[in-house]
């Protein structure tokens, strides 16, 4: 049979959206990781700069580069022209979680111990890039049981556990950052909301999210300087070009030992990428691009491998944004525009600039606008009967929101946030709670949703073998952590007061599945009908 050969399409309006959609995604990162590491931990900026961001903007570069391919590829097999890339970028969970959990507490660890500034930067750094490459062989290794993953796991479950990710974490947390400056970031979100949520068309055609970039700009310089914005105004740093090549290093070797007291931190930070890939492919089947499971997981095991090889020190994952770049009209050419713009941008140092001259306030309507899209698309593409398993999804994220929130040290005192959660005068204490919901929640979504879409098909043996699984994770700290860095564990070894915290939460578990072992004794029964009122 001849290739259908799919029709030439040039690059777009929908393209340019979904370029400064992904790059701002992708800035929005890099100038969290750098504000974390020097302004927060005081690791030099130039090695920030000329030596982490060059090998973690080639790893964006290399996987948009192969999923712009692969793209093409399906649109050539399938013979239709709107076919959209899936996206690809650094991931934000395990980008703030390796700036604050593994780079500046080693950093600051390094420099305890005697080392000068620049000694302990270069040990910090190799130290991020064996924890990459870490990541990078155990997606590699996951990547061949992605497929067996999605078939077993319900659609709610899927697109549930993203959702509500996408929700909180995508949307909330974004929308705190433009509500700072408020001015600015609520006029540009107004405009991404008219052009890509209302689908009105903007003057001149301008595109949704370029409009909002341009009116979020010309807010901040026109009214900051002139003491219009209060606080939120800062004039931008010189221009400043730093050049960094993204060679191959092998310093990641030495750095392997280093790694070992990380890596109840740095495993589930690969594990959960290799799970939200095969959400986010999941995501993209929904939409109508069916990319096979196991290559969308091998591109996001090899960008980061080799970024982590190169010098970077964030991994790259597949956006789960698919859905709303097709939205916006985008095909295949935003992933080749955004790959191209990154990978330079850490080779010439442009990137470093643009972290420091556009403020977040600008930068984060694009990502409340993905927020509501996957949110969206997670009801549109389950059957109306397992919305309530997509809700109960939604709690394990929630928490961990709190917890973000509720864990910082300039929020609430380290000191009163421990009493917080030791404090089990009436049961656990609330704080506790929160932070054990939160840690290891998308898997745990993922468990909650499946096993209420068991019971809802009458598949109550089912449903308790999945509560019994969950109840084997708990033990071992893969969801309900009880360590607040939500690291995982033998629970056998942990303090007595942790021991119990994890037999109580292993326990619900257990007497859940035993609960729903019982209702099923007499078969499985179709679900019942709604009692009129």
């Amino acid at each position: 049979m001849a290739t259908t050969i799919a029709p030439r399409r040039r690059f777009g309006g929908g393209d340019l959206n979904g370029v400064l959609g992904l790059v701002v995604d992708n800035l929005s990162l890099l100038a969290f990781l750098a504000t974390a590491l020097i302004g927060i931990f005081g690791m030099p900026a130039d090695l920030v700069f000329r030596k982490m961001f060059p090998g973690t903007a080639f790893g964006v570069l290399l996987g948009n580069l192969a999923y712009t391919w692969m793209a093409r590829r399906l649109a050539a097999r399938t013979g239709r022209s709107d076919v959209t890339a899936m996206p690809l970028g650094i991931d934000a969970p395990t980008t703030i979680g390796m700036a604050l959990l593994v780079l500046g507490p080693a950093f600051a660890g390094y420099r305890q111990a005697g080392m000068d500034v620049a000694t302990a930067g270069e040990s910090t750094w190799h130290l991020g890039m064996a924890s990459l490459v870490v990541m990078g062989v155990l997606k590699f290794v996951l990547s061949f049981f992605g497929a067996w993953v999605q078939r077993s796991v319900p659609r709610a479950g899927l697109l549930g556990s993203i959702a509500g990710i996408a929700l909180v974490l995508m949307g909330l947390l974004p929308l705190v950052e433009i509500l700072r400056v408020p001015v600015v970031g609520f006029a540009g979100l107004g405009i991404v909301l008219y052009a890509l949520i209302a689908k009105r068309r903007l003057p001149f055609g301008l595109p949704g999210v370029l409009g909002a970039f341009i009116v979020g700009v010309a807010l901040y310089y026109g009214l900051g300087p002139v003491g219009l914005l209060g606080s939120g105004y800062h004039a931008p740093a010189p221009w400043t070009w730093r050049v960094g090549l993204p060679l191959p290093s092998l310093g990641f070797i030495d750095a392997l030992p280093a790694t070992v007291p990380y890596l109840p931190l740095i495993l589930p930070f690969g594990l959960l990428m290799v799970v939200g890939g095969i959400n986010v492919t999941e995501s993209a089947r929904a939409a109508g691009d069916d990319y096979a499971t196991r290559d969308i997981l091998l591109v996001e095991a090899l960008a980061t491998l080799v970024a982590g090889i190169c010098g970077g020190v964030a991994q790259t994952t597949p956006y789960i944004g698919q859905p709303a770049y097709k939205a916006m009209g985008a095909r295949w050419g935003y992933t080749l525009a955004t790959g191209v713009i990154i990978g330079l941008g850490g080779v010439l140092g442009y990137l470093s600039n643009l972290v420091e001259l556009l403020p977040v306030a600008v930068l984060a309507p694009i990502l409340v606008f993905v927020s509501i899209s996957i949110t969206t698309q997670a009801f549109e593409a389950t059957p109306l009967r397992y919305a309530g398993a997509v809700v109960f999804s939604f709690f394990p994220p929630i928490a961990r929101l709190l917890a973000i929130k509720l864990g910082d040290p300039t929020i609430v005192d380290p000191a009163h946030f421990g009493a917080l959660f030791a404090d089990n005068g009436h049961g656990i204490s609330a704080m506790a709670v929160i932070v054990i919901l939160g840690n290891g929640f998308i898997i745990t979504s993922m468990v909650w949703a499946s096993f209420v879409v068991a019971m809802i098909d009458g598949q109550v043996r089912k449903a308790a073998g999945i509560v019994a699984l969950g109840g084997v994770l708990t033990a071992f700290g893969v969801i309900h952590s009880v360590a607040p860095i939500g690291s995982v564990y033998l629970p056998w070894l942990l303090d007595a007061a942790s021991r119990a915290l994890v037999w109580q939460f292993v326990a619900a578990y257990g007497a859940l599945a035993a609960v729903l072992l019982a209702l099923s004794l007499g078969g499985e029964q179709p679900a019942s009908r709604p009692v009129a009122r």
